[in-house]
């Protein structure tokens, strides 16, 4: 199809030429931009386009239902019936669906669907640009470089269905990354923001907080591995929250398989898991945060059904109050576990109702350690969620509520879970860059947490 075709006519002639007994239609249209620069200077910049055209058919048969998915990009006219064809083909020679439903019918239309797609441009960066300019002027002149880049993109996606579903959803998705170095390349931090727009982030702010670190490093202190009080900051609990609710999986629990399974057979819902009054929940409508308030599911997986394209996702709180409130179901597996149908998650909010900032975490710290932020996170133990990985870009020792030096980094064992359950103090819930999975999910606002005894099981000579 050429780019003057709207992505509702391709949906509308792919439904049409559609024989199989069910069909959904997923048009993608997704648009790009960014910037990036080294050494205080911009290296490269560009714009992107591209469209994904994905086709799920569904057969009924004696057995079930079965189903079959072909997703293609740049697809051309000629191209719109072969693979139309090429799914339902790949439908009949399927067996039946486990997870097959009937498809959604019923939610109003989008009042926009017939629209042209929304588009990013350069312009996204207007006021930006000139900002980050000025942060390369004062990093220069304050002896420190900075790397990094800024990347903007919009993806508007048309959903019909042959049971009447037209639904569309704009989503825009800003991350900023910036690593100030020293000229010797011995100091290094990083700060990051998630930003819908990038009117809302000042790289001349983020400049002065990575000075500051800077400055701390100029004193080294080596630190034995072992168990340290902790200050995790926001992007770090995001990076260990986010991982937690990828195995929130209700099928995986009452299976027995996860760290929500309870002895004996059962889940842990409705267990406290923190003394702490934390709230984690998912809010498609959350300010800053909004994600598609209906599930679109390009394919089937664990915690997805793509016969569940369409599904209202609604505010959802997965712990409340610190018990453990809900865990992810499709329509599925909520038939198969017998607990409500919990979409998953688009955005990831905690909230503890703490007040204080990360700053005046520090203020209260007699000795401790604050992070900066985790990378390389694996899974240990998926019956614990025993998780491993690395500090990165600076780790500081507070002693007497002031920041005495940079330690060396450690690799850390811990499981998100037993953190929240020895969890002293979360501080005030901010927008925050998940750093280790940013490539997949960067809608998150999560608090300051401190953590007593934080297991840094050995020293790490990584950066």
């Amino acid at each position: 199809m050429s780019r003057s075709t709207k992505p509702h006519e391709i949906v509308e002639r792919a439904l049409e030429l559609s024989t199989a007994d069910g069909c959904v239609v997923i048009a993608d249209e997704e648009s790009s931009a960014n910037l990036r620069w080294a050494g205080n200077a911009l290296t490269t910049n560009g714009v992107t386009r591209g469209r994904t055209l994905t086709v799920i058919a569904t057969v009924d048969g004696k057995e079930g239902t079965a189903s079959g998915v072909v997703s293609r990009s740049a697809v051309t006219a000629d191209d719109l019936e072969p693979l139309v064809r090429a799914a339902e083909a790949a439908a009949r020679g399927a067996g039946p669906a486990e997870d097959a439903q009937p498809l959604i019918t019923g939610t109003p239309a989008s009042p926009d669907f017939t629209d042209a797609p929304a588009e990013t441009t350069s312009a996204v960066f207007a006021d930006f640009a000139p900002a980050l300019g000025e942060a390369f002027a004062r990093a220069r002149a304050g002896g420190r470089e900075l790397y990094g880049f800024a990347h903007h993109e919009l993806v508007s996606t048309y959903v019909g269905t042959s049971t009447g579903l037209r639904l569309r959803h704009d989503q825009p998705n800003g991350t900023l990354e910036l690593n100030a170095k020293s000229p010797d390349r011995r100091r290094s931090a990083w700060a990051g923001r998630g930003t819908r727009d990038f009117k809302d982030v000042d790289p001349t702010v983020l400049d002065a907080e990575l000075a500051v670190r800077l400055g701390w490093a100029e004193r080294k202190i080596d630190l034995p591995a072992g168990r340290y009080e902790t200050l995790l900051p926001p992007t770090a609990v995001a990076d260990l929250l986010i991982y937690q609710m990828w195995s929130a999986s209700a099928r995986d629990a009452v299976e027995g398989r996860t760290v929500f399974s309870k002895p004996g057979g059962g889940t842990r819902l409705g267990e406290r898991l923190t003394e702490l009054p934390l709230t984690l929940r998912s809010d498609p409508h959350a300010p800053g945060l909004e994600s598609a308030p209906f599930v679109i599911a390009h394919s089937s997986g664990d915690d997805v059904s793509a016969f569940d394209n369409g599904l209202p996702v609604p505010v959802t709180e997965w712990i409340r109050e610190g018990e453990l409130a809900r865990l992810s179901t499709t329509r599925h597996t909520a038939g198969l576990t017998g607990l409500p149908v919990s979409p998953g998650f688009g955005n990831l909010i905690l909230d503890g109702g703490g007040e204080k900032s990360l700053d005046e975490m520090v203020a209260d710290t007699e000795r401790g350690l604050l992070l900066t932020c985790l990378w390389y996170i694996r899974e240990v133990d998926p019956a614990t969620l025993l998780l491993t990985g690395l500090t990165r870009d600076g780790v500081y020792l507070v002693e007497n509520g002031q920041v005495v030096g940079e330690v060396n980094n450690f690799r850390f064992n811990e499981s998100p879970v037993d953190l929240l359950s020895r969890a002293a103090e979360a501080g005030r819930t901010e927008r925050t860059l998940p750093r280790e999975w940013s490539d997949w999910f960067t809608r998150a606002a999560m608090p300051p947490v401190r953590i007593p005894d934080f297991n840094m099981s050995s020293v790490s000579k990584g950066v």
